[in-house]
């Protein structure tokens, strides 16, 4: 058995794409062992590799581990990505809760009627405007540093480049009246082990295509 993380997931983003952003970002190499049916995620769940019966699942020093922050939490701790004391964890963990909510929301519109779809992401790309990004814009500001904690890439930066890319796709321009993140954008995304990641032909995953849906649907229902 090899020493790298190996996870288990399906070949698309969802819960496990910031696990492997978090992992690139820190210059780790990882083995993915993609579902392709509904067996083989009752196989993990038959094993007892699943302590909650749900995936994404990451083995990683001895470990299955299980719960997205969870293996979050463990990896940026493990690879110096969360903070210096107790008070920067803290800004890291609100800045990346924030994160979280608006990826749930964006990841939400794939299952929003066909006729609502169009609403649906017009308020979430309003409240990425108008709640989410200009709290980032502002810490940047506040401090003047390029890094959101400490001076210093943190889980809460890779996680925050994430939701900008992604964000991206479907509103390019919408980074236009945030200058800082801007600059943030393109000073990140050069740091060596994450434009690898940013590369074609990384583990980074492509957006998900509507016919993709019903598979994925199959696996977990």
């Amino acid at each position: 058995m090899s020493g790298k993380p190996r996870l288990h997931y399906v070949n698309a983003r969802g819960r496990m794409e910031p696990i492997r952003w978090l992992l690139a970002a820190a210059g780790v190499e990882f083995e993915e062992a993609f579902l392709e049916t509904k067996d083989d995620l009752k196989k993990l769940q038959t094993n007892g590799d699943l302590l909650f019966q749900q995936v994404p699942m990451v083995e990683i020093d001895g470990m299955k581990m299980v719960q997205t922050r969870a293996i979050l939490n463990y990896i940026a701790g493990k690879y110096n990505l969360y903070g210096k004391d107790l008070k920067e964890r803290a800004l890291i963990d609100m800045y990346v809760e924030g994160l979280a909510d608006l990826n749930e929301l964006i990841t939400s519109n794939f299952f929003q009627p066909a006729d609502k779809k169009e609403e649906h992401l017009a308020t979430v790309m309003d409240k990425a405007t108008t709640r989410y990004f200009p709290v980032y814009e502002k810490v940047l500001k506040g401090h003047g540093q390029d890094f959101l904690v400490g001076n210093k890439l943190s889980r809460a930066d890779v996680q925050l480049l994430e939701i900008i890319l992604l964000v991206e796709e479907s509103k390019p321009d919408i980074l236009a009246k945030f200058p800082l993140l801007q600059s943030f954008k393109a000073k990140t995304s050069n740091i060596p082990n994450i434009k690898k990641f940013l590369q074609p032909g990384s583990q980074r995953k492509l957006p998900i295509q509507e016919k993709d849906i019903p598979r994925l649907m199959q696996i977990f229902h």
